[in-house]
This record gives C-alpha cells, sequence and structure tokens, in this order.
C-alpha cells in the first residue's frame, strides 16, 4: 500500500486476490515456506483494511505499495465502503409490509422487501420469520414489534446492524444474545419490542447467502491451493533428494548413524 493511500478504507474483494498473487509468487519462488504461505494467506482473507492488507506483502517483491492501490485524495472524503451501502438501503417512504399474522400457520418476510418505520406480527400457535439480510429500510431505525403466543417468530439480522431487545417475556422470552453488538457506521438499528407468552421471540445474526456462498467457495479454493503447495513441495523435495525422499540412499546417513 502506498504512504498516500487511507488505511482504514476497506478493502475490496480484488485487492485482497492480488496480495493473494504475491503470496503464491512468493511460495513458487522459495521466499515463504508453506506454513508462512498458509498463515499469510489467512491473513489476507481476513483482512478489511488497507492498513491490515499492507504488512502482509511488505518484505517481497512487487508487495511493497503494489498490491494495494493507491486512493485518490477526494475518496478520503467519501463515505467509508460499510456506510455507503447502508445508505443505499435506507430508502425512506413506507415499507413494502407492515404486518403479519400466524394462527396456527406461519408467515414470512425474506428477500428483497423494505421494512417500515413500525413492523407487527402476532403469532399464535405459529410461527413466523422476518428475515433482514437483503431488505431496505423506510428508516434510520426501525421497530420490529413482535407479539407470540404459544407461538414464535424468528428474526434474522445482517451484520453491521445494531440491535436493541426491548420485549417483554412470561413464561417465554426475547433473544437478547445480539443486543449489544456495534453497528457499522450508517447501518440501520432495529430495536425489537413486544410481548410473548408461552412462546418466543428469538434474533439471530446471519451473512447473505451471497457472501456464505462466497465464503465457502473461497475456503475451497484455500484448499485446493494449500495441497497444490503441498504437492509442488514434496516433488521438489523428491526431485532434490534424487527420487529418494526419505533419504534412504544418503550417502552421509551411515556416517551419521
Amino acid at each position: 500500500m502506498t504512504d498516500d493511500a487511507a488505511p482504514d478504507l476497506r478493502a475490496s474483494d480484488a485487492d485482497r486476490e492480488r496480495v493473494a498473487e504475491i503470496l503464491r509468487d512468493a511460495l513458487a519462488e522459495g521466499r515463504l515456506d508453506m506454513a508462512e504461505f498458509e498463515e499469510r494467506l489467512d491473513a489476507t482473507y481476513k483482512a478489511r483494511t488497507y492498513g491490515e492488507l499492507a504488512p502482509i506483502t511488505r518484505d517481497l517483491p512487487a508487495g511493497n505499495g503494489a498490491a494495494v492501490p493507491s486512493v485518490p485524495s477526494v475518496s478520503l472524503h467519501k463515505e467509508p465502503a460499510g456506510q455507503g451501502s447502508w445508505a443505499q438501503r435506507i430508502v425512506g417512504g413506507e415499507g413494502s409490509s407492515t404486518w403479519a399474522v400466524a394462527v396456527m400457520s406461519g408467515f414470512q418476510r425474506k428477500g428483497r422487501w423494505t421494512v417500515p418505520r413500525r413492523f407487527t406480527c402476532f403469532a399464535f400457535w405459529g410461527g413466523g420469520e422476518i428475515d433482514l439480510r437483503e431488505a431496505n429500510f423506510a428508516d434510520r431505525e426501525v421497530e420490529i414489534n413482535c407479539i407470540a403466543i404459544m407461538g414464535g417468530v424468528e428474526i434474522v439480522v445482517p451484520p453491521g446492524v445494531e440491535v436493541v431487545v426491548q420485549g417483554i417475556g412470561i413464561m417465554g422470552g426475547f433473544d437478547h444474545r445480539e443486543e449489544g453488538v456495534p453497528g457499522d457506521p450508517g447501518a440501520p438499528r432495529v430495536v425489537v419490542t413486544g410481548f410473548a407468552f408461552w412462546g418466543g421471540v428469538g434474533v439471530e445474526r446471519k451473512l447473505p447467502r451471497a457472501e456464505r456462498q462466497r465464503l465457502k467457495e473461497e475456503r475451497r479454493r484455500q484448499k485446493l491451493e494449500r495441497g497444490a503447495g503441498r504437492r509442488e513441495l514434496d516433488g521438489s523435495r523428491h526431485d532434490l533428494l534424487g527420487g529418494d525422499p526419505h533419504g534412504l540412499h544418503d550417502p552421509h546417513r551411515r556416517e551419521r548413524d
């Protein structure tokens, strides 16, 4: 990364791939051993900012600034990547759905929909799912009011969303596990209210499906790369020892033994 780039700006998938490519070249050239390669590659795909990416290749050829592009000065005044994406999802206006009812049945609100400023749902001997991972929001703060009588409601939120739970449970309860996790700058705030009697309201944080699939493919690719790297090292060792990987014909072995 260059000196004029902003270390706190979010890195893109393309930035991480450029760093990974330098690491692969370094492994093939013998500049890194397999343990170092795997450690740095893991850090690469976990890195969120340019500042976290830059040290990974700083001691490698083409890694001292070439892996992470310079950020034009104008971009320093723009919103961070997370805030910009959230700003696009806070659309204002009215929600596409403001209520849901499940009486000995079920309901779902998922996919592309707009969460209103206040969404009310009722579940009696039934259940409902409110999935916000791909949703837009009518306001920066939305309220989901849940009434669960011998039933349940599951609320799914994406990472980065702040959750506040204010519901009351009698012989039932509200899930507070996701409460207190700081939200991303500009991300919406979801306030869960309501009443549960012999029922429950759960809150779970999950990655969007596309992101989960991307990470799954990334782990699969890393596994294949590690396997290929090990085979390449084994082949190099085999050639170095003249086809005797265990050193059985080492002329100095007898002296050492």
